[in-house]
């Protein structure tokens, strides 16, 4: 079997036992900032194990792309010296949210190891968590009928699983396979458990019972469920006879790829050259995955991750003989072998290309050089010695290594790397690999328990504000006041759009008999839930009140018009850029909008200007916007409806569209009518992150505020100017060009002063045992000033020293200059240590010239006296 036939058994198989199949989630957890990346299958689904969220169906079955490199499950180091260990993976897996739990999840596990994948049964093992009593008798008795030798209980290192720190946990099985000694270690103690590959672990069944929070305190979940994860990889490897998962046909196309371009013969895992090979092919994989998600090599998160995987492919491929740019290359093989399972691999095959070579020849640029620094540095080791916390971070912050990739260099030869050392020298630069993450964990911490007992209920407010700005409602709860004294207030039904999408909440009004209350925003908690923040002006209410519950109309159209507005801004983006574009994150609010897209680099003035006026063009074409409810998800996609990546979407989605060029699936409130977005005004561009562009921009009212103000402005300026509004270019450009010409000669008549007081100084030279001495005070001057005066001073002394001081802003600077013939017996950079505290700091430097700065001006005069006494007592 293929490595796609084995996913598709899989799915197919418990499709066929009533699970619901789940798409693949993306590589960057949807609304989970405890998690760095997607790093198994039961990710996307953690909040329905939790009851906060339902899911259609009680069971559900995927393939799931993963991620381990970086936080808790990093497998990186691992990554080209095992035969098992990768960045990327798929992890195949079924679930059941409270429905079945362990004796039908070992049974179909069971059946489809044995029945359908026909691995022999008595090359199984199996293993269960010391105390799950349970779970060893459904293996022995009720469900297999196993031999109770071939089931082994383990402790929670192995045998208790669970997703990170926090989070759902709970006692797992594991189903191992014994691939014979050959695969083994030799060793007479090697058995289940051991670290070798001959009793391979296949799939791990977990019984999720649990919740563990912060302290370790473990509550039992709401429904005990299952999830399951196998290995894609590893399955393949096994039922395609493969000595590796490299050998399998889900890596080796890579691997050929690799070959082609490095004319190196890949042999199995036996050749000298083999490792070298299967790194740059797994990272290939997790380089192209990461990429078509949005992921951009950067210096922090998730992008420091990319870029360390990107450069460890590098040095690797170097090692084989690749002295260009090759990476890039290898990624058409990935999206061959994979793109009829992740077609998006192929929709942006261009733009991740583009960015896998940006980074590889931006490497290339520093990789040589900082190999070289690398030896120099290994040379001066003595035996047994580690290398520098110093020298590993200046290959860091200089040549662009990762400590990681320094420790590979170093692995092969035997040295380690002093990682303390490192670290104090990265000091607060560590800290943001994980600031652009970790994000706002603990914030939603407490909403999501406040709601979590009505979303397990199966409560969802109904929301009517698509059509409508008012309605009626019951009110559900009211919460306390806070300290603000504010309520937060749920009904059961509502036209109050809820925060999501980028879009922010609606305000209003909430009136019942004998109440009222401002609405300030408006939020969806968990689930289906949304809440009214809100502040009683009058009276109270309680749960079962009636309310009629009124959004401000002015801001909700604001809302409208710059929802819509963004959906044309991204349709002329990927006219303009590139079909590369895609939303990174946006802002949609009633008086601006700021959209993030993906994009390599700045985009230019003229650009803007076709952007802008592309919008405009669409804006005035007068579209229908059309909306579509319930549309299947498969369906909506085919269509060519763009999704989002960082969102979660269902089985039947919502989908936008506005003439023939912008088709989007959305939950957000629209135009009906692209006119009414009115003009279209671009405020700015910037950069918002390693390869993401920003832009915001104002339409509608808004746009026409805008221009309002700036005709203001125009006329103020033209005002002060006293020139008309058409003239103030010509004449700020000629009030700058004044202004320029007067700078230069303010600076011409300082350095006329200070030639005059040069002159002076050298006039006054006074003869110290034989040694010219030049001593002079400089008023208002800079330190680069004083350099430069040096430099006149030598050329015309040609032999001798000088001591210069300077004062500018409160500061002084002194400056100590010895000609080349003296440096012997005069150091300057010594002497300036001695009198840097007469001036109130430190310095030092070279014995020709060193300099100090300080905050005590009026100490000047006495280092001019210790620097001639110094010299005096050297040169006696």
């Amino acid at each position: 079997m293929t490595g796609n036939e084995i996913r598709e058994t899989f799915l197919s198989y418990f499709e066929d036992k009533g699970h619901k199949r789940a798409r693949s989630s993306p590589l960057i957890p949807a609304q989970d900032p405890t998690l760095l990346f997607t790093n198994a299958g039961m990710v996307q689904f953690k909040n329905v194990f939790l009851g906060l969220e339902q899911y259609p169906s009680p069971r559900a079955v995927s393939s799931q792309k993963c991620m381990r490199a970086g936080g808790k499950h990093n497998d990186l180091d691992n990554v080209g010296y095992t035969a098992r260990h990768h960045t990327f993976f798929e992890m195949l897996g079924n679930f059941s949210f409270g429905d079945y739990f362990k004796p039908d999840a070992v049974r179909f596990a069971w059946d489809l190891m044995t029945e359908v994948f026909k691995l022999p049964k008595d090359k199984l093992w199996v293993t269960v968590y010391k105390d799950d009593d349970e779970a060893a008798d459904i293996w022995s008795k009720e469900a297999v009928g196993l031999d109770g030798s071939r089931i082994l209980r383990m402790g929670e290192e192995s045998n208790f699983w669970s997703m990170g720190d926090v989070g759902p946990c709970g006692p797992c099985s594991e189903i191992l396979i014994d691939q014979g000694a050959k695969a083994g270690c030799g060793k007479k103690t090697c058995a289940p458990g051991c670290d070798c590959d001959r009793y391979l672990e296949l799939w791990n069944l977990v019984f999720m019972q649990y919740e563990k929070d912060e302290s370790g305190k473990m509550t039992p979940l709401p429904r005990p469920s299952i999830d399951t994860g196998m290995g894609l990889e590893r399955m393949a490897a096994v039922i395609q006879g493969a000595p590796s998962n490299y050998e399998t046909d889900l890596l080796m196309p890579v691997i050929s790829s690799v070959e082609e371009l490095s004319e190196i013969k890949y042999k199995n895992g036996k050749g000298a050259s083999d490792s070298g090979m299967r790194v740059v092919a797994d990272h290939a994989r997790a380089a192209c995955f990461l990429v078509c998600d949005g992921v951009f090599p950067s210096n922090e998160g998730r992008g420091y991750v990319l870029r360390r995987i990107i450069r460890r492919a590098v040095r690797h491929g170097k090692n084989l003989g690749m002295s260009d740019p090759f990476l890039f290359k290898t990624l058409g093989a990935v999206s061959a072998a994979m793109g009829d399972a992740y077609p998006e691999l192929s929709e942006k095959a261009d733009y991740t290309a583009q960015v896998v070579r940006s980074e590889e020849e931006r490497f290339f640029e520093t990789v040589d050089r900082g190999l070289e620094i690398l030896e120099s540095e290994v040379r001066k080791l003595k035996k047994g010695g580690k290398l520098s916390g110093a020298a590993a971070f200046r290959l860091y912050d200089t040549y662009g290594f990762p400590l990681d990739l320094t420790q590979d260099v170093l692995r092969e030869r035997g040295i380690g790397v002093d990682e303390k050392g490192f670290e104090k020298e990265m000091g607060k630069q560590k800290e943001q690999s994980r600031k652009s993450w970790k994000g706002d964990a603990d914030k939603n911490s407490s909403a999501t328990a406040d709601y979590s007992a009505l979303a397990s209920e199966g409560f969802s407010t109904d929301f009517t504000g698509y059509g409508a700005t008012e309605g009626e409602g019951k009110i559900v709860s009211v919460s306390e006041p806070d300290e603000r004294g504010e309520v937060e207030i749920v009904t059961d039904s509502t036209p109050f759009y809820a925060s999501s999408g980028g879009q922010i909440g609606d305000t209003g009004t909430i009136a019942g008999s004998g109440f009222s209350a401002k609405v300030v925003d408006t939020a969806k908690p968990v689930g289906g839930v949304i809440c009214h923040r809100a502040v009683i002006e009058n009276g109270g209410a309680t749960a079962g009140d009636l309310v009629t519950l009124s959004v401000d109309k002015d801001l909700r159209r604001g809302s409208c018009a710059h929802h819509t507005a963004t959906h044309i801004l991204h349709s002329v983006l990927r006219d303009t850029l590139g079909t590369h574009v895609s939303q990174a994150g946006s802002l949609v609010a009633p008086d601006r909008l700021r959209f993030d897209f993906t994009h390599h680099s700045r985009v230019s003035a003229d650009e803007l200007e076709e952007i802008e006026t592309a919008v405009n063009e669409r804006i005035g074409c007068a579209n229908e916007v059309v909306t579509q409810t319930d549309v299947p998800y498969d369906e909506a996609l085919k269509s060519g409806a763009m999704a989002i990546f960082e969102e979660k979407y269902g089985d039947s989605v919502r989908v936008v569209s506005i003439g023939d060029y912008s088709i989007e699936l959305c939950g957000g409130t629209h135009l009906e009518n692209s006119a009414a977005a009115g003009m279209f005004k671009i405020v700015s561009q910037s950069a918002s992150s390693a390869g993401v562009r920003r832009i915001e921009a104002v339409c509608a009212s808004a746009a026409l505020k805008r221009a309002v103000e700036n005709e203001k402005t125009i006329a103020r300026t033209a005002k002060i100017l006293g020139a008309g509004s058409e003239e103030i270019t010509a004449r700020v450009e000629k009030l700058l060009k004044s202004n320029e010409d007067l700078q230069k000669q303010v600076g011409d008549a300082r350095k006329s002063a200070f030639s005059g007081g040069m002159d002076e100084a050298l006039s006054a030279a006074e003869d110290i045992n034989g040694v010219r001495f030049v001593s002079l005070e400089v008023p208002d001057a800079s330190a680069q000033e004083l350099r430069e005066m040096w430099d006149k001073i030598r050329a015309k002394i040609k032999s001798g020293t000088a001591v210069l001081c300077g004062e500018r802003g409160g500061k002084a600077f002194v400056l100590v200059g010895v000609t080349k013939d003296l440096a012997g017996k005069i150091h300057a950079g010594n002497i300036v240590k001695e009198i840097a505290p007469l001036i109130g700091g430190k310095g030092g430097g070279k014995p020709e010239l060193a300099q100090a700065g300080g905050g005590t001006p009026e100490g000047a005069g006495k280092a001019i006296e210790k620097c001639a006494e110094i010299i005096r007592s050297q040169n006696g």
